[in-house]
């Protein structure tokens, strides 16, 4: 999947907490979204915080998708809320290959 695609893709299912993402799709999501935060701090602020609550759904659901795709609930993102090393297997969750299990209820 190329970089517009993927964020074609993730806009269009921004509410969309079914299904499955591929590692492309997700990962050229999450760097659209980190470039757009560091662009759009350079120039204000205000406009870097709107981008990334705008964009806070989206990404919510394409990792929702994405941890699918390797088999697990949506509801891991919690882990993030862990104290330092909740990211780390939240990283190590998103980065791994497809799984083979069925999607998640």
């Amino acid at each position: 999947m190329t970089f517009q695609d993927s964020i074609k893709v993730c806009f269009n299912k921004y509410v969309d907490f079914s299904g499955r993402a591929s590692r492309s799709e997700y990962w050229w999501f999450a760097l659209f979204v980190f470039i757009g935060n560091v662009v759009l701090g350079m120039v204000s602020h205000w406009a870097g915080l709107v981008f990334v609550l705008a964009c806070l759904l989206p990404q919510l659901a394409a990792a929702t998708r994405r941890l699918h795709d390797t088999g697990r609930s949506g509801w891991w993102q919690l882990i993030a809320f862990v104290p330092l090393i909740g990211w780390i297997i939240l990283i190590v969750f998103l980065a791994q290959e497809s799984g083979e299990a069925s999607e998640p209820a």
